[in-house]
C-alpha cells in the first residue's frame, strides 16, 4: 500500500563551502518550502535532512517528507531511494528540485522523466529508483564557458556564486521554485508546465 505521502527533495552539497553556489539551489528552495511549511529538518539514516509537513493551498491537504540529501549531489539518489523505500512513496509523488546549466538563470522548467542532462544528482537518482518517472523542477543558473578547459570551467561554474544581479533576483526565483513544486503536487504535472514553462 503506498503511502499518501509526497517526498519533495531539493539538490546540492552538504558543507559550508557550497553554501550559496550554483549547484545548491535545490536546497536553497527546499529552505523556502521549509520556511513556508514550517517544517523542520532532521537526520535520516545519516543521508539526508528530512522533515514532513502539510502543505494546505486551494482548499487541498497534503501531507509531504521535504529532503536535503547530505551525499553529495553525485551520489543524491542513495538518499532519495532510501526514503522513497521507508516510507514507501513511489516514485509518481517524488519531485526534484535541482540546478540546470541548460536554462538561463531565472528560467524554470518542469518535467518528468526525459534525459538527466549530464546531472550527476539526476543520473544518480534515475540509478538509484530504477526509473526517471519522477518530476522535476529545473531552476536555470545559466552555463559556464565552452572551449579547452569546458569540463573545468562548467564545474567551478557550478560550484560558484551568483552576480550581485543575480542575487538581487534570487529569492524571487527561489520562490517561484517553491511554488512549481507545490504547484505539482496540488494542481499537477501538466498544469505545472503551463504555468511555470513558457516563462
Amino acid at each position: 500500500m503506498a503511502s499518501d505521502f509526497w517526498l519533495i527533495a531539493g539538490l546540492g552539497n552538504p558543507g559550508s563551502k557550497y553554501e550559496g553556489t550554483r549547484h545548491n539551489m535545490g536546497f536553497m528552495c527546499a529552505d523556502v518550502l521549509a520556511e513556508r511549511w514550517s517544517v523542520s529538518l532532521s537526520d535520516h539514516k545519516g543521508l539526508a535532512r528530512l522533515g514532513k509537513g502539510v502543505m494546505s493551498l486551494g482548499g487541498q491537504r497534503v501531507k509531504f517528507f521535504l529532503a536535503k540529501p547530505l551525499t553529495y549531489m553525485n551520489e543524491s539518489g542513495n538518499a532519495v531511494s532510501s526514503i522513497s523505500a521507508y516510507y514507501d512513496i513511489p516514485a509518481e509523488h517524488i519531485v526534484v528540485i535541482h540546478d540546470d546549466m541548460d536554462l538561463d538563470f531565472g528560467r524554470i522548467k518542469v518535467k518528468a522523466g526525459g534525459s538527466a542532462g549530464g546531472h550527476n544528482g539526476i543520473k544518480s537518482i534515475d540509478r538509484s529508483l530504477g526509473t526517471n518517472k519522477y518530476s522535476r523542477v529545473r531552476l536555470g543558473v545559466g552555463h559556464a564557458r565552452r572551449g579547452p578547459n569546458a569540463h573545468d570551467n562548467t564545474v567551478n561554474w557550478v560550484l560558484g556564486g551568483f552576480s550581485p544581479q543575480q542575487r538581487k533576483q534570487l529569492d524571487e526565483f527561489l520562490a517561484d521554485g517553491a511554488d512549481a513544486a507545490e504547484t505539482i503536487i496540488i494542481d499537477g504535472l501538466s498544469r505545472a508546465q503551463e504555468r511555470f514553462n513558457g516563462r
